[in-house]
């Protein structure tokens, strides 16, 4: 199969790090990006869509000869753009790069999530789910728990969803209020479950509904300070490879929780062809190596992870992704960088709270031949590259130790100015003690 046009969906820092990778690829023709950003642009052509005007979608694929549409963001997937696809006699031999509507409730329903691990006997915290009728069973259940305690609204919150409460008394009264609308219809269900204990990390696979892929892991930082103190936000940075994801961990990982996911959605008839992200927590074992579990699934990549795992990525991701449309992955190849990754996200003055867009950007090019820019919430108005989100710029480096790709974005991050902005000065340093377990020279194929 010969790809020639691809049509990126999505807007992210996730997307300009997919754009990125998918632009270096000799089989690519053209490459669009819907809506794209700032950086976006520099390798392939922005198209002011929105990821989930499908019948707009439609009349650009057909009009512009698109051969596969890859879908960065979970929304559209949640919403069924690939059953869309499929049930549209011309759009039908299109490959969309994502899970159907029922495969994208791994991540679109917290409860199908649980439910399944449960069903697939997949390691993950003890749960129960509650809507407004039945709150004082939940309110029971949480008095069997230990605090912390964790509440999880069903449905998708962009990413606010989740709330970890020190008491009893605050995670009743946040029950309360979620089953009453905290989150609109996201919250009429809750999870509750037990917290989990450990250092968590970020796994990435690929798959075509049959064989699979896993792509490098990586570690992301929420809290917006600096110790992870503050509030959640979508991602301060990241780390690529994880110091305790040894060879043997990762072992345990994929016969424990990878194997067992893509044979379930296979048992279960539920059309899955694109990415998996297993949000992992690494507790303790008796023989040292870990014992994964899983907090949560996402239908598709993890940003900021992707910003570093794309870095990591030595092979051609347009081949991979050939791969899952025509169901021959298990015949493709994937091989890793070994040097570390780190990503670094430089954010809005007042985020994860409110902030201001249209802040001038200064961005100088970067001199340093192992970082990259990746843009997230950039615009350019009357030629003024400004701020137009959350997060807005991040800095990706490689290094020859996780210490020197650090030292390089943060350097990279210094020379980026604009009003308000934040960046955290401490992603990496965490696993810096861990970082001599990890081979560097290995470089992994699967």
């Amino acid at each position: 199969m010969k790809t020639k046009n691809i049509l990126l969906l999505g807007s992210g820092g996730r997307e300009h790090a997919l754009a990125w990778k998918l632009a270096q690829s000799p089989r690519l023709q053209k490459l669009y990006v819907a809506p794209g950003n700032a950086g976006t642009c520099e390798v392939a052509t922005n198209v002011p869509l929105s990821v989930n005007d499908f019948p707009a979608i439609r009349q650009f694929v057909l009009q512009e000869g698109i051969d596969m549409v890859v879908v960065g963001p979970e929304d559209p997937l949640v919403k069924g753009i690939y059953d869309y696809f499929k049930a549209d006699p011309e759009l039908k031999s299109v490959p969309v790069i994502g899970p159907s509507r029922q495969g994208a409730m791994l991540e679109g329903s917290k409860d199908f999530a649980k439910g399944f691990m449960q069903r697939h006997c997949i390691p993950t915290a003890r749960y129960q789910t509650f809507d407004g009728e039945h709150l004082e069973e939940g309110l029971r259940f949480l008095e069997t728990l230990q605090p912390p305690y964790v509440l999880k609204a069903d449905g998708l919150c962009a990413g606010k969803g989740v709330l970890i409460l020190p008491t009893l008394e605050e995670a009743q009264k946040e029950l309360r209020e979620m089953l009453g609308g905290m989150f609109g219809t996201a919250s009429s269900r809750v999870v509750i479950e037990e917290f989990l204990s450990g250092i968590e990390c970020s796994v990435f696979v690929l798959t075509d509904g049959r064989d699979y892929k896993i792509l490098p892991e990586a570690k992301d930082y929420k809290r917006i300070g600096e110790g992870d103190t503050g509030l959640n936000t979508g991602g301060m940075g990241s780390v690529s490879p994880v110091p305790f994801a040894t060879p043997e961990w990762m072992r345990r990982v994929e016969e424990r929780i990878i194997r067992p996911t893509v044979e379930g959605l296979a048992s279960e008839e539920l059309d899955y062809k694109g990415f998996i992200f297993f949000g992992l927590i690494n507790t303790p074992s008796e023989d040292g190596i870990g014992n994964p579990k899983v907090i949560e699934y996402n239908c598709r990549m993890g940003d900021p992870e992707t910003e570093t795992v794309m870095l990591r990525l030595k092979s051609d991701l347009v081949d991979l992704l050939e791969g899952v449309a025509t169901q021959t992955l298990g015949d493709r190849t994937v091989e890793f960088d070994p040097r570390p990754a780190v990503c670094v996200m430089l954010v809005s003055g007042g985020y994860p709270g409110h902030y201001e867009k249209g802040k001038a950007i200064t961005l100088p090019s970067l001199t340093d031949a192992e970082s990259v820019v990746f843009h997230a919430g950039t615009a350019v108005r009357d030629g003024q590259l400004v701020t137009n989100g959350g997060r807005v710029l991040s800095v990706s480096s490689y290094g020859d130790t996780l210490s020197s790709a650090l030292s390089r974005s943060m350097e990279g991050a210094a020379l980026i100015e604009f009003e308000g902005r934040h960046y955290r000065r401490d992603i990496g340093r965490d696993l810096m003690s861990l970082a001599p377990r990890h081979n560097m020279t290995e470089c992994p194929e699967n």
